[in-house]
């Protein structure tokens, strides 16, 4: 029977876990024995992010590496996929970042991947740097979820398409019997291409099922349908992930997700860290 996880896939895990074990080493110490462990809340734990804003004075550190391995034309590398998150105030944060991505496919996995990635069968490459704000709106009541308001600027740094690109994304959620928690969110993109302007829509809901008060799991779907190129494309995934809160302030994280369509990757896996200070 044939795996469900490409050959080369299999190859790219190791690489993932890797990352992801040596910046733990290199940032993590053992926690002391009463430590109390509290979520993070990190936006790359899955690609719906977090409903929460950071504490006003904390700093967010996130960062991963992500492998996409693309039907038919060579796999993508993204990294670090850096994203640092500043509260400025009890509802607002700071957000900045950036990265690099290699390969081609065009499918986005993260949320510091816009655009329509790099398209064509040729391995390419490409950069760019992230700002803006995260707002809190609602808190949970009743019915009423907790939500937040994420307004951001992707300018490249490197590659063939040198617009500016702005994102808004609306992301919301309840907290379940459990302590499970159900997020989606809806973000839209001004994209740029080599054929100019265009639109996309990206859709996105996960549950996330703590196991214990240091591990999480999830399941995600998320998708991206674009409007205004010659051929437009439908990249739906599903897939899981986890994360394990190292010390109280640092956590790794993991994923992993299936494309559902002919235009999305055929799989990808995403390693990354967490860490407050």
């Amino acid at each position: 029977m044939r795996s469900p996880v490409p050959a080369s896939a299999r190859r790219a895990v190791p690489s993932c876990a890797a990352f992801t074990v040596a910046a733990a080493l290199a940032c993590a110490a053992a926690p002391p024995a009463d430590a109390e462990f509290g979520e993070l809340h990190t936006d790359r734990d899955a690609f719906t992010p977090a409903t929460t804003t950071v504490d006003p004075g904390v700093r967010l550190l996130e960062a991963s590496y992500a492998w996409i391995d693309n039907r038919g034309t060579p796999a993508t590398n993204s990294f670090p996929e850096l994203l640092v998150r500043l509260g400025l105030t009890e509802r607002i944060e700071l957000r900045l970042g950036g990265n690099y991505e290699q390969g081609s496919g065009g499918s986005v996995v993260s949320a510091v991947e816009v655009g329509e990635g790099l398209i064509g069968d040729e391995l390419e490459s490409e950069s760019n740097v992230l700002y803006g704000l995260k707002a809190l709106v609602t808190g949970q009541e009743g019915w009423v979820p907790r939500s937040s308001v994420i307004v951001e600027g992707f300018t490249p740094t490197s590659g063939d398409v040198w617009g500016t690109e702005p994102a808004a994304t609306y992301v919301f959620g309840w907290e379940l019997p459990r302590t499970w928690r159900f997020d989606a969110a809806v973000r839209y993109i001004y994209a740029d291409s080599t054929e100019g302007r265009f639109d996309k829509w990206v859709p996105s809901a996960v549950l996330r099922m703590p196991v214990t008060e240091r591990w999480e799991v999830h399941a995600e779907w998320f998708g991206a349908w674009s409007a205004g190129l010659v051929d437009d494309t439908v990249r739906p995934f599903v897939g899981p992930g986890t994360h394990y809160m190292i010390t109280p302030n640092f956590e790794i994280g993991y994923r992993m997700g299936w494309g559902l369509t002919r235009d999305a990757a055929a799989f990808y896996v995403d390693s990354g860290i967490g860490w407050r200070f």
